[in-house]
Order: structure tokens, then sequence, then C-alpha cells
């Protein structure tokens, strides 16, 4: 096949997993898909990206002779089989045709498709099939994509469109296997308006083509959730000699400002933990609709403006996108209910780097920070919840059911657990063995369990006990043994609030020093109960209202919404319609909606907001907010 770079194809793919995934149709143990070549167009105008998928594919059953590929809202054209020579005989979610394999003809039933599944799209092959062609176009309500026009963004000027496509999004704007457990390499050609530029999780270009035509290649086999495409007016500056950022041309200085300790980062993380393998590290910063801090794609991180403090406090984000090209990248969950191992793996791996670049005190700061979360997280579903187990079971649910504090941290406090009974020069020798071994493959709960069990206890009743495996991983709730991290800066914060508490003004307190994450942490501190006089005399000495820092406004705003504090409703207002980050906004709207009155003015400012979010976020704010 090979449109572009015949030579980005591996030898051989890692072993394929025999793991039932609840929130794929496809069935790897009959074909699977080793490479991908994408040629598509973008269409601004009609908000669509049409093209061509084609396919190599390994015909595992040769009975069953059947391709199972995820959608969700595509139509598709036509299939076609090999050298184009042939039309395939294909099913859009609905019972195999009665017609005969070798017939020209093809056969559409579009049936409804459940919420996240979308539609299957079956293709019979045949034993000798080599090459899949899929013609298809996108619909209007492709939730990976988000359609930005000029006004949505930085520099006003030309439209903007990024892809989001974890946990399952990746079907909604190409055909795949949309399983975290099936890996494939792939390659695009992607056509834009002229003078837009467009990158991929993928090797490319770093400079603007005038034809607007871009290719790009991807040699590592990833999964379907880690493809990822934005265009748009922006450009881009290097970091250092394997890393460098893209961003409008009016963020691009702030952003490259910001970033100025990634290559520090890499060296750290492969001290840590082993070589990177992928490259290049480039970020882009997205417009402030994009509805996580960060995206994980591979040498390519997507991020949010909202870390653009000016002061560096916020890029441990980074260390967290950058800690996914091992956690997550290389090692990736074979199924949704197994994300703990991306995240709370990618959580401890990150604050090591923030220890080795920024110090022990500010990790700490960050695990303190983390605890509260958990424990948040905790009290919200309640102790005896199966959703704060690590192992979940969303076989019933939305793969993003169990998106909570407890996969980040719950999984973080684990693994700083384990450091801490065997030793941290021996947990860091297992990591890197894990990370080399487990190279490009998927993992589960249980064969992780049974490699610690191999690698560390060895037989060792004493510490099977003393670990406790079980009860961490599939146990509800929180073990006893848990570690709660200790921050001397934290203790300067708590000192200094007692003295507010006690009358002492806002400003005789000693704050000059203090980092972001300290006023996070003195802003959790504060009372529930506290009178309007409070909070102004907090606000004309802090400036919390009008704060630059996302993270600092919205530990603010929730008080603001708890004390009906109204000098500060203008700014939340002009918050909420200005990000859209799903961490930032969902709490809030969620801490509105619980009151009669801010329920009024939630759904007032959510009418004009909504349009800017992308459905990531909208969809759970419209779970709140919209649905009786």
């Amino acid at each position: 096949m090979g449109l572009f770079w015949s030579a980005c194809r591996p030898s051989a793919l890692p072993p394929l997993p025999k793991v039932y995934d609840p929130h794929s149709n496809a069935r790897a143990d009959q074909a699977y898909v080793t490479h991908m070549a994408l040629n598509v167009r973008v269409d601004f105008d009609n908000k669509q990206i049409s093209g061509k998928a084609t396919f190599d594919v390994v015909v595992s059953d040769k009975n069953t002779l059947m391709l199972t590929l995820d959608t969700r809202g595509l139509t598709i054209d036509s299939v076609k089989l090999d050298q184009e020579s042939s039309m395939a005989n294909y099913a859009l979610d609905a019972d195999i045709p009665n017609s005969d394999y070798a017939s020209d003809s093809s056969a559409i039933q579009i049936s409804s498709a459940q919420a996240t599944m979308g539609q299957a799209l079956r293709i019979f092959v045949a034993p000798t099939t080599k090459e899949v062609h899929v013609y298809y176009r996108t619909g209007h309500e492709a939730d990976a994509l988000q359609w930005l026009a000029p006004a949505q963004t930085e520099g006003q000027k030309k439209p903007f469109l990024f892809t989001q496509s974890q946990p399952n999004l990746a079907r909604t704007w190409f055909p795949c296997q949309d399983s975290p457990g099936i890996r494939m390499t792939y390659e695009a050609r992607v056509q834009v308006p002229p003078g837009l530029m467009a990158v991929m999780s993928a090797e490319g270009d770093t400079i603007l083509h005038a034809d607007g035509i871009y290719q790009f290649r991807m040699a590592h086999a990833i999964p379907s959730y880690l493809v990822a495409l934005a265009v748009g007016d922006f450009g881009f500056r290097s970091l250092g000699p394997r890393s460098g950022v893209y961003a409008e041309h009016t963020m691009l200085a702030r952003a490259a400002a910001e970033f100025t300790d990634v290559e520090a980062m890499i060296a750290a993380a492969e001290k840590l933990y082993g070589p990177y393998l992928w490259g290049r590290y480039d970020l882009i910063v997205l417009p402030p609709s994009f509805p996580y801090g960060g995206m994980e794609n591979p040498m390519m991180t997507f991020a949010t403006p909202t870390i653009i403090a000016g002061d560096r406090s916020l890029v441990s984000l980074v260390a967290h996108e950058l800690a996914h090209s091992w956690s997550g990248n290389l090692v990736t969950n074979a199924t949704w209910g197994d994300i703990w191992i991306n995240e709370g793996f990618t959580t401890y791996f990150e604050r090591r780097i923030d220890e080795a670049v920024f110090g022990r005190s500010f990790s700490e700061m960050e695990a303190h920070l983390g605890h509260q979360d958990m424990q948040a997280a905790l009290k919200e579903l309640g102790t005896e919840s199966p959703l704060t187990k690590l192992r979940l079971d969303l076989n019933d649910l939305d793969p993003d059911a169990g998106h909570s504090g407890i996969i980040y941290d719950k999984g973080y406090h684990f693994l700083r657990f384990m450091e801490e009974q065997i030793g941290r020069d021996r947990w860091d020798a297992f990591l890197r063995k894990y990370f080399a071994t487990f190279a490009f493959q998927s993992m589960t709960s249980e064969r992780l369990m049974n490699y610690m069990r191999t690698e560390l206890i060895r037989g060792d009743r004493a510490l099977e006990e003393k670990l406790q495996l079980d009860q961490w991983i599939l146990g509800t709730g929180l073990p006893s043994v848990c570690p709660v991290p200790q921050s001397d800066a934290f203790t300067k914060v708590e000192e200094e609030v007692k003295k507010w508490k006690s009358g002492v003004p806002a400003k005789q307190l000693l704050t000059s020093s203090w980092q972001t994450q300290q006023w996070m942490h003195f802003l959790r501190l504060l009372p529930e109960n506290m009178k309007t006089a409070q909070l102004t005399s907090l606000d004309e000495a802090f400036n919390f209202t009008r704060s630059g820092n996302a993270e600092i406004q919205f530990e603010w705003f929730q008080h603001v919404i708890t004390h009906k504090y109204t000098p500060a409703y203008a700014r939340l207002e002009h918050y909420l319609t200005h990000i859209g980050r799903r961490k930032l906004v969902f709490p809030l709207y969620r801490k509105m909606a619980s009151d009669p009155e801010m329920r009024i003015m939630a759904k007032r400012i959510y009418a004009v907001a909504r349009r800017g979010y992308h459905p990531v976020t909208y969809g759970s704010i419209d779970e709140i907010l919209l649905k009786k």
C-alpha cells in the first residue's frame, strides 16, 4: 500500500493481546489492522473531513473472513480491496448481508447506534486480502472534532480545527479498530485551505506549505486514540535540539517562554526510566476550548492555554504529558477499565520529573494537592463505590465513567507506597525493566500484578502481605497504609491561615514568596462560612478575582459561588465563557446548579458558553443543566 512512506511500517508488531474490549466493535481475533494511510481533505466551510483510509490487514481467522472497524456517524461511500480492483461487500451496523462474496454490490443498512459504540463496519475479506480501502466522510456530530470560527481563536483572523480522540472518539473522524489494545503505524496526507498549517501526532514539517498539503508518518505502532490532528494559523519555535512549541502567532513567544524547561524534563525522564523512543517532543498550545489540560498525543502534546501563567508555575502538566511517552503511549492500558495503568503511572512519573527538575519541595506540594483531590473523589463517590477501584469494571458504562481523581492519585499513591516499601533504587530498576519489556504493548491489571509478583515479590509471602497488591488494585476505597505527602511549604501556608482566622488582616500575611500551589492550598483551607467583608478583604489584598492564573481563579470562584460574592460575578462569567477545560468549568457549573438562584445564572451563562465548548466538556455539563 504505502502512499507516502512504506518504510514507516515495522517488520513485526508486538504480540496481539487477547483482551475483550466492551467499548469497541473490533474483532482482532478475526482480522486486525497493522498500518493505516489517511488521504483526507479538511473542509472548514462544511465542517467535514473526507477522503480515504487504506489499511494493511492481517486475516487471522480464515473461516470468518471479516474485518470489523468502528465508526460513529461516518458516511461510507465505498470499500475496496487490495489494489482497488474489486469492490468489497460490507455492512454498516447491520447483519451480514446475504449476498455472494465475489459480488461487486455493497449492502448498507443503518440502524440506531449505541450511545458510544457507534456503527460497526463489517467488511468481507478473502484469506489473501492484504489491503482494505475505505472512502468516507465525517458527519456533523463528529465528537472528536472541534471546528472554531476565527472569533474563537487567539488571533481572531482564521479558523481552527483540533481533534480529541480519547477515549473512543477516533471512530468519529476515521474508521478504525478503536480500542487501546490494538496498535497500528500510520501515515497521512492532509489537504487544508491555503494559509493554514497542519500538525499531527507524527513526524512532519514545521513550516507553512503554500499548497496546503502536509504529509506525516508515525513509525511506531500506537492505538487509534493517539492519532491527532490540528489545523490553524500557528507558527513554530524551537525549544531545544529535539523539542519545540506550536502556537498561534500572538501567543507563540509567551508559550516558548513558559516551556523553557522542556529539554531538562526530557533529560530527567530518560535518566529515570530509559530512552525517549519517539524522536521529537513538540507541543501545540490550542485555543481555550480544548477540553483537557493536555493530551499526550505522541510527538505532539496538545496543551491548554490555561497553563500559560507567565511564571512557569503550572508546567507540571507538561511533565505529566511527557511522562505519558512511557506510561500510556509506550505501555498502554489494554481497555479503559485499566486506565489507571496509564494515569496512575504517569502521575507518579510526573512527580519524579518535577522532583528532579524543580526540587522535592515542589513535587511534594503537587503530591499533597493530588492527595486532596483523591480524598474529594472518595467523598463524592463513596468509599465502597466500585468506581474507587483501580481496576474498573466499565462493561455497561461509558468508557469515560471512571475518569476521576482515583485513577490518577490512588494510582500515584499505590506506586509511591511500592517505592517506600521496596526502596527507590530497586523500584526504579523495576520500572525501567517494565517499560523496556512491554514497550509498544498493551497491559492489563492482571498482567501487571503477575509481573510485579514475578519480578518483585518472587514468592516472598511476607512481602506479598506487606504490599497488598489485591487491596490496592482490586479493592474499593483506600488502604489504611496509604502514604500521606508532607509539605513544609504547605505548613507555612497553614500557619498564615491560622493567623488570618484569628483576625490578622489579609494584607499582613506573609505570602510574598508563595508559589501557585501554595495559593491553591490557601484557598482550599478557607472556611465555608465567610462573610462578604472577609471575601472583600481577601480580594483586595490578593486580587483573586482578576488573577491571571486559571488554577487560582478556579479555587477562588468556588468560594464566590458558595458565598454569592456578587463583585466577582462578571469575572466568573468571563471565566466560564472563555475557558473550555472540563476540569476547570464543570465543577463550577455543578456547584452553581446545586443552588436554585445560582442555577438560573449558570443556565444563562451556559446558553452562551456551550457553543464554544468541545463535546467532551458540554456532554458532562448537559447532564447537570439541561437534562431533567
